[in-house]
């Protein structure tokens, strides 16, 4: 049986475009999760009142890559250091943070940070939130598989492109085949 987990690491687009080529993984849906207003809009996520993040939730095949492995590239795909901003996307919503769906996860996550801290990959302090799942609102269809369908855009050119191939380098292990 397939599990679920909801992440953010700043720009869903991001995030998106390198868990798609992670095999084991089954979907990735770009949306909005981790506050407090029902059924919220780009717009809305985008000017921090609604509290939430923009995320992706990964359904994956746990047989095939376990959540501790999608945990290590999530380490590794952001700065979970930085607080409310990854490179140029800074606001609340392109935080970091984990959203469990079960108490299971949540001790798997637990195990992958405490991992991450005593590893000093970085130096400065993991700011990553970590919180219970409580809804997911998918994003608008326009932002679905956007790296693929806009490669030439200049964000998907300048910022996508190269997170995807430092994943592929160091992560080559994982990769599905395209």
């Amino acid at each position: 049986m397939n599990e679920k987990i909801t992440i953010g690491g700043g720009c869903f687009w991001c995030t998106e475009a390198i868990y798609l080529k992670v095999d084991g993984v089954v979907s990735v849906k770009s949306g909005y999760s981790g506050g407090f207003i029902k059924n919220p809009s780009y717009r809305e996520v985008c000017s921090g009142k609604t509290g939430h993040a923009e995320v992706c939730q990964i359904e994956f095949n746990p047989l095939q890559i376990s959540l501790a492995q999608i945990l290590d590239i999530f380490w590794n795909i952001h700065d979970p250091t930085s607080l409310n901003k990854q490179g140029n996307d800074v606001g609340t919503h392109y935080r970091s943070i984990i959203l469990y769906h079960n108490k299971s996860q949540k001790k798997i996550i637990d195990n992958s940070l405490k991992k991450l801290i005593d590893s000093n990959l970085y130096e400065k302090k993991i700011v990553t939130e970590i919180k219970e799942y409580e809804a997911f609102y998918e994003a608008e269809i326009y932002h679905e598989n956007y790296f693929e369908l806009n490669k030439n855009q200049p964000y998907c050119k300048y910022i996508i492109e190269p997170k995807v191939k430092k994943f592929k380098s160091q992560f080559n292990d994982f990769l599905s085949e395209d």
